[in-house]
């Protein structure tokens, strides 16, 4: 897809009216800078030329395996003596790459560089700034079949979710891109007699971006480009597991002509790095996406004012969850089934959205259940290179925590499918796994567990079911099959998530489309992808002018 074109016609908005009223004419057009935004395109791999051009972009990225990259500070390329190893988790034995490692030193260094950045950056007009966004967004689109390919060597990710990643990457940027200039309007006030009245929304200055490893180019370009779109400056300490990808990012940021310091690149120990950006005093807010013990303890250590803090620190949390479809017996139970296994399999369950129970009414709790587990052994597992379905989990830490949660499960309830590790080349594989006669407070049902395992629970009805679905801390995604208008109804005010699906999967929002967060121990609802994300990371000032 050819990169979108500028055309630039800018408004100007003047209000000097007396009246007290606010009208149609005191609200500000907005900017028209760029062509309507559009979400990025997927390749249909089962073409068989799809499928050819992403095998050779994956040849293409093996002749640059091992390559080291150092940390990114101020525009400065800066080596240490740490390194951060990177390996495929299909074949650990092959290094993705190293990255340097940072020092709470740097760390203190990457904040002051970022204000020094921040100066300039906010200075900018917003459409200047929206133009180097969007360069942005043009760079990742060109090179969207290459960063699919880092992502499956370095992520395990197959065909379809490495690309689904990449686009919704571009799709955060350019999105951001068009936000930050309907913010960068003046916001709509009442008028006051012999009075001009403005209020505008500014930055906030330096912020702490720490992405997870799932969505390793989508979440961190969404966390960083929305505080970047809207004139802030932050530093990125990407995921240990994935940080070549991260700096396959950072070239593109560099490419695209960032100044420097707007977006510096900070791998490390989160136990020394982290914990210096979130404390220190400079830092004006933290946005961070991965597990809820993660985000409770950033959460906390945030809430504290440090000696020479001059703010209280915003920090947005997108934590976790143990997300339900729940399914009745006037559903489609084909699709239903269907839906349940590419939301719990898909990228071997390790999304906060994925499908890990599966709630069904006690009349067609068997024969839904005999679905899944038909349809779950039936998926290809091996390596993401050759675009299996079930491909390696992330690391050895995960393979272990995931075996540990099988076994825990056994004791709990009945084991119907898998549970065991595959042996491959090393890599960490999981048999898609799939346990029954799961109750509601049991551990399985209750902690995430963030690999291939779902538990089917059965209830007595449809009010039960949704009772069962909001019985967790968790509340991200939710889904509801049925062909009730009043069930579906029920589940619009009753089922307590921030995504609600029906007669869909759960998993795979749309930047623009499904704007993405949850309800409580998921997180802050920040709403990636939404209309007011980028609001997040601007205050409010108010000018009045007595004439």
């Amino acid at each position: 897809m050819a990169p979108p074109r500028v055309n630039l016609v800018l408004t100007m908005v003047t209000r000097r009216s007396t009246s007290n009223r606010l009208t149609a004419k005191h609200i500000p057009e907005v900017a028209k800078v760029f062509e309507p935004f559009a979400n990025e395109p997927y390749s249909d791999f089962s073409i068989d030329e799809n499928s050819a051009a992403y095998r050779t972009a994956i040849e293409g990225v093996r002749s640059e395996l091992g390559r080291h990259y150092p940390l990114i500070i101020g525009g400065e390329a800066i080596d240490t003596d740490g390194r951060i190893e990177s390996v495929n988790p299909a074949k650990p034995s092959e290094v993705v790459g190293t990255v340097a490692s940072a020092t709470p030193e740097l760390a203190g260094r990457a904040i002051e560089a970022a204000w020094n950045g921040f100066a300039e950056w906010s200075a900018m007009t917003a459409e200047a700034r929206a133009r180097t966004v969007m360069k942005l967004a043009a760079i990742l689109r060109r090179r969207k079949l290459e960063l699919s390919a880092w992502q499956t060597l370095e992520a395990s990710k197959n065909y379809l979710e490495a690309e689904a990643d990449v686009a919704e990457a571009i799709d955060f940027v350019d999105y951001y891109a068009r936000q930050a200039l309907t913010l960068a309007q003046p916001v709509a006030v009442t008028s006051f007699p012999n009075e001009e009245n403005e209020s505008h929304l500014i930055p906030l200055g330096v912020g702490v971006i720490i992405p997870p490893w799932n969505f390793p180019l989508a979440i961190l370009a969404g966390m960083t480009m929305g505080p970047v779109a809207a004139g802030n400056a932050v530093v990125v300490k990407p995921a240990s597991t994935t940080p070549v990808i991260a700096a396959q990012f950072m070239m593109a940021v560099e490419e695209a002509g960032f100044p420097a310091g707007v977006i510096n690149f900070l791998p490390g120990a989160g136990s020394l790095v982290g914990d210096t950006l979130v404390d220190h005093p400079r830092t004006r807010f933290i946005n961070f996406t991965g597990s809820k013990e993660v985000g409770l303890r950033i959460a906390e250590r945030s809430s504290k004012v440090n000696p020479g803090q001059m703010w209280l620190k915003r920090a947005y949390m997108e934590m976790g969850g143990k997300d339900a479809q729940v399914v009745d017996e006037t559903a489609d139970l084909d699709a239903a089934a269907r839906a349940a296994v590419a939301g719990a399999f898909g990228f071997q369950g390790q999304k906060c959205s994925a499908c890990s129970r599966l709630i069904v009414v006690d009349e067609v709790h068997d024969e839904v259940l005999d679905k899944v587990v038909r349809y779950a052994s039936e998926l290809s597992m091996g390596p993401a290179t050759e675009n299996n379905q079930v491909t390696a989990v992330i690391s050895g830490g995960q393979h272990r925590t995931v075996l540990e949660e099988i076994e825990k499960g056994k004791q709990e309830a009945r084991l119907v499918l898998g549970g065991s590790a595959v042996e491959l080349d090393g890599g960490y594989y999981i048999e898609p796994t799939v346990f029954a006669d799961v109750e509601p407070g049991h551990r399985l049902a209750q902690f995430e567990i963030f690999g291939p395992v779902l538990s089917v629970i059965r209830s007595r009805d449809f009010e039960h079911a949704i009772e069962i679905a909001n019985g967790t801390e968790y509340g991200l995604t939710g889904g509801v099959f049925t062909k009730r208008r009043d069930r579906i109804e029920y589940a619009r005010r009753k089922f307590h998530v921030g995504n609600l699906y029906i007669n869909r999967k759960i998993t795979g929002a749309l930047v623009a489309v499904q704007p993405f967060g949850g309800f409580n121990m998921s997180g802050s609802n920040a709403k990636a992808g939404g209309p007011d994300y980028l609001r997040l990371f601007m205050e409010m000032k108010t000018v009045a002018e007595r004439w």
